[in-house]
């Protein structure tokens, strides 16, 4: 399972079970949730160390990949990683084509 999935799961528990715990005393029902939400954030800090720490190192894994991923399209775009393979596309290779010139040899012009 996901440690996201897992943290977030472990919240939602133990804020369901802290709100259980408060259904008997007598308050307003919206003080009720308000403090669980409290008493949950709170418990959640100590008791969910572990599962937060392995969802905050799946996400910098996530955006660590994505950073080089994004550098190594910025290279590829900007002609400086020449020696990896030509960009694909869903329907094959992009075709590279000369520039094209004008009768007299010179560049065309639109």
């Amino acid at each position: 399972m996901s440690p996201a999935v897992k943290y977030t799961l472990g919240r939602i528990g133990l804020f369901l079970v802290v709100a259980a715990a408060l259904l008997p005393v007598p308050m307003n029902i919206f003080l009720k949730l308000m403090l669980a939400v409290v008493f949950s954030a709170a418990a959640s800090f100590f008791l969910l160390r572990t599962w937060r720490d392995e969802m905050a190192e799946q996400v910098a894994g996530a955006v660590q990949r994505r950073q080089a991923e994004k550098q190594r399209l910025r290279a590829a775009l900007s002609g400086e990683d020449e020696a990896s393979e030509a960009p694909v596309s869903p329907a094959g290779p992009v075709p590279t084509s000369p520039p094209t010139t004008d009768t007299d040899g010179g560049p065309a012009t639109r």
